[in-house]
């Protein structure tokens, strides 16, 4: 009877101690308030061939809105168990996740392990080294308002040569990946990550077993960062690619070169094709995507200054003569003006060389002017003003025909207000 009652109470003080050493957070961000903006398309003779105007009620100008749960549990002997789930929220529209999506827009969700003085592991839908990089070397905190060329975006308007799509400059996340990052030592950090999405099917008939079609998607990715000081700088590489193996391949020419945005779904990956200037919605077969970037920053105290520089190349796997480049750099400064005002300022130039290895670049340029004022450490105001501008170029279509290409222009600002939970 003692042993029993002994054994229940040192099961119930097991149970009480893990539930102690568990912990669950529910956080999340709103951002609301006006958009404006005007792009406009313009042919070799500067005659105006669309031009759009955006007035609206809109969201996540600064910030985009989300909804996120994490988790850490202590094992002991200093390992623990970490989780994410976060989505993102559309408060302007009837959907949560936005009315052009179905269910929720799973942003991140991962499980992962921790051991003090080592590192950890994740695995699922998760951030690229790049984006993480991104993330904290960016002068407007990679906000949704055109005028930045790592981050570009055009929030509330319709997408142009380097603006409406923030994945243009590389992969924001990935799905099916496994990630690795060390702890930090002497102020270094190193991460990498592997992706892996293969699904191969065979037909088989009475007589004979032929290809029924591979469709294998992967990658991998390294980087590391260093702090001394008031000195940090970050550097991230990442080579993904996807293989379509079927009985009907096609040509390089015929849709195989573009640049990937979003996860890898059901072992595809949904692309933008990069023809010149103009981006337009693909499917990413037989591509090879290198991504490299670059991003330090100094605290002067007064202000902070920052550098970006960002390289990617999708080259299609069934010829090589067939890619898509883009390069951009961009410098700005970040800072407090009073304890509750703060403002930033950006600049950035690039070039795309698309379609062959005879092609003329397409140049590019932007810039970005943003404040926030706080009202707490939860809630701000905001006001965003930027530009982007592209010349006219020219590039080979997949039939073979030279086409002369459209410059292109955009401005977009934006006021809201922006509530951390």
């Amino acid at each position: 009877m003692k042993k029993s009652l002994f054994a229940v109470a040192a099961v119930t003080a097991f149970a009480g101690a893990a539930q102690a050493q568990s912990s669950v957070t529910v956080y999340g961000l709103l951002d609301v308030g006006y958009i404006g903006g005007n792009s406009r398309l313009t042919n070799n003779s500067s005659v105006p061939v669309s031009r759009t105007t955006t007035n609206q009620f809109g969201q996540s100008a600064e910030s985009t809105s989300r909804l996120g749960f994490k988790g850490v549990e202590d094992l002991g002997n200093g390992t623990s168990a970490f989780f994410t789930a976060e989505f993102a929220l559309y408060p302007q529209d009837t959907n949560t996740s936005g009315n052009s999506n179905a269910g929720l827009l799973n942003r991140q969700t991962f499980v992962g392990l921790k051991k003090n003085g080592i590192g950890q592991t994740a695995l699922g839908l998760q951030q690229t080294g790049i984006f993480n990089a991104v993330a904290v070397t960016d002068p407007g905190q990679m906000n949704n308002v055109v005028g930045n060329v790592v981050y570009s975006s055009y929030a509330g308007g319709t997408s142009n040569s380097d603006s409406g799509a923030n994945s243009i400059g590389f992969t924001n996340r990935i799905s099916n990946v496994i990630t690795f990052k060390t702890d930090n030592f002497a102020g270094f950090t190193a991460n990498a990550l592997y992706s892996l999405n293969n699904k191969n099917q065979n037909q088989v008939t009475t007589t004979t077993v032929t290809s029924g079609g591979n469709t294998n998607a992967g990658g991998w990715g390294i980087g590391a960062d260093y702090t001394i000081q008031k000195f940090y700088i970050n550097a991230q590489y990442q080579a993904l690619k996807q293989l379509t193996t079927a009985t009907d391949l096609g040509t390089a020419a015929q849709g195989n070169t573009a640049i990937w945005t979003q996860p890898q779904a059901n072992g595809a990956t949904t692309a933008s094709t990069v023809t010149g200037q103009a981006v337009t919605g693909a499917i990413g077969n037989n591509v090879q995507d290198n991504q490299f970037y670059a991003g330090a920053t100094y605290d002067f105290g007064i202000l902070k200054a920052y550098a970006q520089y960002l390289n990617r190349k999708a080259t299609s796997t069934v010829s090589s003569s067939y890619f898509v480049k883009r390069q951009a750099e961009q410098i700005g400064v970040r800072s407090f003006i009073t304890p509750t005002i703060e403002a930033w300022a950006s600049a950035g130039l690039g070039r795309y060389t698309a379609f062959g290895q005879n092609n003329g670049a397409v140049n590019f340029n932007a810039w970005q002017l943003g404040s926030n004022y706080y009202l707490s450490k939860r809630t701000n105001l905001y006001a965003i003003y930027g530009q982007t501008l592209s010349s006219t170029g020219s590039y080979i279509t997949v039939s073979g025909t030279t086409v002369g290409n459209n410059s292109s222009g955009a401005s977009n600002y934006a006021i809201g207000v922006r509530h951390t939970f």
